[in-house]
């Protein structure tokens, strides 16, 4: 028995489905972009067995145990660390089975899809998952992590990954990469400047934080610019390193361009004790401070906005930042980007990737201010929303005010590293769905939507990473 149907995500209709069945066949395979994710760089310097399929499937996907936290299951049961000194679950086994015996949950979500996918085209694992499976299926992976096949740079090879990036914080080492790019693997492994513990004031330990980056920099983070030198330094290390892009984690999209002085005194206030008001301001500031350094370096702009982040203060003092808490809110873009975009918006050298976790501004927001501004390139659905349904609300919502060409093509955003195959494969059947379907409306040729699949897979993606 197979757990994936070839026509998954095809039209219905027969003759839309034929159309998508040939596109996808161009596209299918092609080689994997991931220019935005959560991968450990560790894996790929140390290239050590992945130790266990609980520690593969479960513990670091947050996709996975927020569904489980819905039913009742809690964190620790499911190996999730803690952050407070409890224990947590250590018996991989343990984990195992209360996944299986939860794993109906996901049906008909995006999850289920990439797990299954992950599983047979991965593992050569046939049956689903449940508690009657549950043993044989965690044998059958477990044997196959124990060979050399499954370490992490064989499989970056076998899924044919062409670039794939990882979210690194600015006080981070960076010694994982250097490894990498002093071992000889031919792997391109790349680092993203992440600095939001050093532009957000209400990050904990915010000043620290600055004083480590002028340790870090060798510049002198006790006045502005001085703080902004060290901005500049560290991205210059991370470009050393491959880096093409920055990424923002910010709860609004809002921007501000104060003058000099008034950054400078801003600044100052929140090194020492800021207000609500002051940190909103002062983050605001720093998407059009990294803008304008973006213009300089070339470096993409990723704006990650909308995520009310650890909504549940008792997950977040037990088991820290990330870990399934963290939901949508309704954002404002048009406002919002308007002191940015006055400042860089018309400069055709830059690209500025926003994000949203809010729907509605699809269609009224992003998709009008993607058309017309050069700077400015449309993020792929993201979080709650890179599924099939997601994808192809996006992409009818913005495709006809911004196009194709407009967008950013697809990134997986995973911590799951099994799933990046099925995420894309997910990804292109999407596409190859949506193009089908204008080519049975008679409102593009084959020829066309056969081009918009390769812009799609790949040619989006490496124009706007620069890759």
């Amino acid at each position: 028995m197979s757990l994936l149907h070839p026509d998954r995500l095809f039209p219905a209709e027969p003759g839309a489905r034929a159309v998508a069945r040939e596109l996808y066949e161009a596209i299918g395979d092609a080689p994997i972009l991931s220019p935005h994710g959560h991968c450990d760089p560790a894996w790929f310097a140390g290239n050590e067995p992945f130790p266990d399929p609980a520690r593969l499937f479960v513990v670091p996907d947050h996709y996975v145990f927020r569904m489980l936290v819905s039913q009742g299951v809690p964190l620790n049961a499911l190996g999730v660390p803690r952050v407070d000194g409890g224990e947590t679950e250590q018996d991989p086994r343990a984990i195992w089975r209360l996944f299986a015996a939860h794993y109906h949950l996901f049906r008909g979500t995006p999850t289920r899809m990439w797990i299954d996918h992950a599983f047979e085209t991965v593992f050569g694992v046939t049956e689903r998952l449940s508690s009657d499976t549950a043993e044989r299926i965690y044998d059958q992976i477990a044997e196959r992590l124990t060979d050399p096949a499954y370490r992490p740079r064989a499989l970056f090879e076998r899924f044919d990954i062409a670039a794939l990036a990882t979210t690194d914080g600015a006080l981070d080492d960076l010694a994982h990469h250097e490894a990498i790019r002093d071992s000889g693997w031919g792997g391109r492994v790349i680092p993203t400047y992440r600095p939001d513990a050093v532009t957000d004031p209400e990050y904990e330990g915010f000043a620290a934080n600055v004083a480590a980056l002028g340790r870090l920099t060798g510049e002198d983070t006790s006045h502005w610019e001085g703080y902004l030198a060290a901005h500049r330094a560290r991205r210059a290390d991370f470009r050393a390193l491959g880096a093409t892009a920055t990424d923002h984690g910010v709860l609004t999209a809002r921007t501000a361009d104060l003058p000099p002085e008034e950054a400078a005194a801003l600044y100052k206030a929140c090194l020492e004790r800021p207000s609500p008001v002051e940190a909103a301001l002062f983050r605001a500031q720093m998407l059009t401070e990294m803008a304008r350094m973006s213009v300089e370096d070339g470096m993409t702009l990723q704006i990650h906005a909308g995520s009310l982040r650890n909504h549940s203060a008792e997950v977040l003092a037990r088991h820290g930042r990330d870990k399934g808490f963290d939901i949508p809110q309704a954002t404002d873009y048009v406002h919002a980007l308007k002191p940015l975009l006055d400042a860089v918006g018309m400069e055709p050298g830059l690209t500025v990737i926003p994000f949203t976790l809010d729907e509605t501004v699809y269609a009224r927001e992003l998709a009008p201010l993607a058309g017309v501004y050069p700077a400015l390139t449309l993020g792929p659905p993201w979080w709650f929303h890179d599924s099939f349904e997601g994808m192809l609300r996006f992409r009818r919502q913005t495709g006809e005010t911004a196009g194709i060409y407009n967008t950013a093509g697809f990134n997986d955003d995973t911590r799951a590293f099994c799933s990046i195959p099925a995420r894309h494969d997910v990804a292109r059947r999407t596409d190859c769905h949506w193009l089908a379907t204008l080519v049975a409306d008679h409102r593009i040729g084959l020829d066309e939507a056969h081009e918009m699949a390769q812009a799609l897979t790949s040619g989006l993606a490496r124009k706007a990473y620069s890759l």
